[in-house]
Parts: structure tokens; C-alpha cells; sequence
């Protein structure tokens, strides 16, 4: 059942990055993996490729492709079995904020070198005290103005506070932060979105937080004392940030779905090919009735995925309203990985808990899908509370 119909130019884009991930990617993963980052040279090979941010309009220097290809590149990438490259984050779920929010002088300065992989961004919206609940922030954002200069002059924001589990927060050369007015007694129309270069003053990045998987992924913490930023670094109107936030997180967590069924689409190749050739008591292990109907299992919840993941791409690009099923498709999806994972550890047996076997980062890497985004918690009452339960 084919629901997404790919061009023989999305095939041929495909075949051309799968041969560049062969080549380029796949060789450094381990030395990555144990360094906890990726170097800048290879953001700035994939964006030399023009596989970074596809969807960038034309007069951004972008190649306004639709969106099919940031699923390409998604599902590409998962099978490189690596995070560390964050192409998701960076190309389809950060730029989107600065195409939709950021002033024109400012599309014009960014967005080329996210093309390129000169810039690095990061999006910061979860506090330490605060995980999901965005409304709970207690980063700060207090409007000054500068009484030396004329009036409406030097207008600025200055930023304190502390975000934590920021992805490429080490990386980062632009940061899109959520921050709120202390001033404002209302919780969600005193959140504002914010550009904030790396560099800037009062604004540090801590130390790469060590984390049970998603090893090559530099998360850290980031930290604001008296952070000064333009007035003009604010993107759009005051009150406004919550809203953007929750217009965005359609396509974010679409995009986690997407991450989902690719992952358990190669936890389950990799493990039919292993019982294939593993052999036990004389036969492969994919003979045994109880293997048989385990891998029969794992490959129906995985193309049960890809048919409810497919259908929502289709609508996500026909521009519906789909926040309901896709807050659906992250919880169910990214349980539904873990799961498939956690059989295929099981069906290699020890080898599964063995750094050299593919298996077992796949299966270290899929359990923080149900976390980040929101938890799947949250998207169960997200998906209550339209349902009107």
C-alpha cells in the first residue's frame, strides 16, 4: 500500500545521500561516538551537499524543496545509526522558527549559513525545574532601556536564567531561546522567543551532559546572567511565544514519529539478518517457530507505523490540522520503537548487549524518543484534552 508518492526525484536525492552517508558519515561514527560531539567539518559536508535545511524559500538561498525530502533525510539518517548530526533538529525543527518569525535583515544573515552548516542552531525551551510544562519557565527576559542615548535608541532584553538538555548546545553558533516576563502575571502570554548568538555576553554553555545513549549528540546545559540582546532579537510581538511554540510543535513531533519508524525499521532489518545467519542446534534461529513469530510480530507493529506515519505526512504537507494524531503518532510511535528495540536485544541474546553489534545502540538511542518533544505522558493529555475528555 504505497499512501506517499516519491518522484524519481526523490529517489534519485535518496540514492545520492545514502551514497554520501556511506562514504562520509557511517566511517567516522565510532570516533564520534566516543568524542560525545561531531566536528563542525562534517555539518559544513552536509550542507555543502545541500542536504541541510531543503525547505529554506529560494530567496533565503534555499532550494524551497517540499517536505518529502527532510523525510528522506530523516529516515537517511537514522540508518547511520548515529545522532550526533541532528539533522532533524537543525533543518525541521529550528529553521522553521526563523523562516516564520525572525525579521527579513535577520532571514537574510542566518538562514544562508544554516544552508551551508556554517551555523549550528539550537532551540532552548525546557528549564531545569520545569521539563514539559513550558509555562513553568523561570528564565527571564526584562525589556531595559538605555537612558545615556535617545529615547527608542538602544532598546534591549536582558536574558538570566538556565536552560538544560539543550541538543548541539555545545555546537551552537545561534540559539533560539524561550524565556518569559516576570512582570507578567499570565503564564502563557509572558513567554517570547529570542535569537541569541553563541558569544554573546553573559550568555556560557556547561559541560556536554553524559547521557545513557545519543552518545555523539553534544546536550548541555546553558546558562544566562545579565545576558544583554537587541530589542530586535525578539521574534515578533510581545506575549506572543507560547503560540509560536504550539504552532511549531506539530511539525516537531511529526518529525519524531518519522525518526521513530525509521529506527524500528532498522532495529528489525538488522535483526532478521542477524537470526538469519546466527545459527543455534544446527539451524538459523530464524527457523525457530518462537523467532519466526517474533520478528512476524515486531515487522506487523512496524508497517502498522508506517502506514498511520505515512498517511499524516500526507496531511502535514497538505497543511491540516493534525495536532491530535501526530501528538498520537509521537507517543505510539516512539513506544512502539522501544518495544521493537528491546525484541531485537533479546532475539541476538548477549551479543545484543555488546558494544560492537549494531543492536545495541540502536536500543540505547530509541528509549529517549519517548522523552524529549514532550513526554509521551504529555501527549496523551494533549490528545485528551481535544478529544474533549
Amino acid at each position: 500500500m504505497e499512501i506517499i508518492n516519491y518522484s524519481e526525484e526523490h529517489r534519485i536525492f535518496r540514492n545520492s545521500l545514502r551514497k554520501y552517508l556511506e562514504k562520509e558519515v557511517t566511517p567516522h561514527v565510532e570516533e564520534w561516538e566516543e568524542a560525545g560531539i561531531v566536528p563542525r567539518s562534517a555539518w559544513k559536508g552536509m550542507g555543502g551537499q545541500g542536504f541541510r535545511c531543503m525547505g529554506v524559500p529560494e530567496e533565503y538561498g534555499g532550494l524551497g524543496a517540499d517536505f518529502l525530502y527532510s523525510v528522506i533525510v530523516i529516515e537517511e539518517m537514522v540508518r547511520t545509526n548515529h545522532s550526533g548530526l541532528a539533522a532533524a533538529l537543525h533543518s525541521d525543527i529550528i529553521f522553521p522558527y526563523i523562516v516564520a518569525f525572525a525579521s527579513e535583515e535577520q532571514k537574510h544573515k542566518y538562514l544562508p549559513g544554516c544552508i551551508s552548516g556554517d551555523i549550528i542552531t539550537a532551540i532552548a525551551m525546557t528549564d531545569p525545574n520545569a521539563g514539559s510544562d513550558l509555562a513553568a519557565m523561570g528564565t527571564t527576559a526584562v525589556a531595559r532601556r538605555d537612558e545615556s542615548t535617545t529615547a527608542g535608541d538602544s532598546d534591549y532584553f536582558v536574558i538570566n536564567g538556565q536552560k538544560t538538555f539543550i541538543s548541539n548546545g555545545i555546537n551552537c553558533d545561534l540559539l533560539i531561546l524561550a524565556s518569559k516576563d516576570p512582570a507578567e502575571s499570565n503564564p502563557h502570554t509572558a513567554v517570547d522567543l529570542f535569537l541569541i548568538e553563541s558569544g554573546t555576553k553573559g550568555f556560557e554553555k556547561g559541560k556536554k551532559i553524559r547521557k545513557v545513549g545519543w552518545h555523539s549528540q553534544d546536550t548541555a546545559e546553558l546558562f544566562f546572567t545579565d545576558c544583554r540582546i537587541p530589542k530586535a532579537n525578539r521574534m515578533g510581538d510581545k506575549g506572543t511565544g507560547f503560540l509560536k511554540l504550539m504552532g511549531k510543535l506539530q511539525q516537531e513531533r511529526l518529525v519524531c514519529a518519522i525518526a521513530a519508524v525509521a529506527a524500528a525499521e532498522l532495529v528489525l532489518e538488522i535483526t532478521i539478518q542477524y537470526c538469519q545467519e546466527r545459527t543455534a542446534f544446527g539451524r538459523p534461529l530464524s527457523k525457530f517457530q518462537h523467532t519466526r513469530f517474533e520478528l512476524v510480530e515486531m515487522a506487523t507493529e512496524v508497517k502498522v507505523g508506517r502506514t498511520f506515519l505515512d498517511k499524516l505526512i500526507a496531511d502535514h504537507m497538505e497543511g491540516r490540522n493534525i495536532v491530535v494524531e501526530v501528538s498520537m503518532a509521537k507517543f505510539w510511535t516512539t513506544d512502539m520503537a522501544c518495544r521493537v528495540a528491546d525484541r531485537g536485544v533479546q532475539l541476538f541474546g548477549g551479543y545484543g548487549y555488546c558494544e560492537e553489534y549494531p543492536i545495541a545502540r540502536a536500543w540505547r538511542d530509541t528509549r529517549v524518543m519517548r522523552i524529549f518533544a514532550g513526554t509521551n505522558e504529555i501527549m496523551k493529555s494533549i490528545a485528551a484534552r481535544f478529544m474533549g475528555l
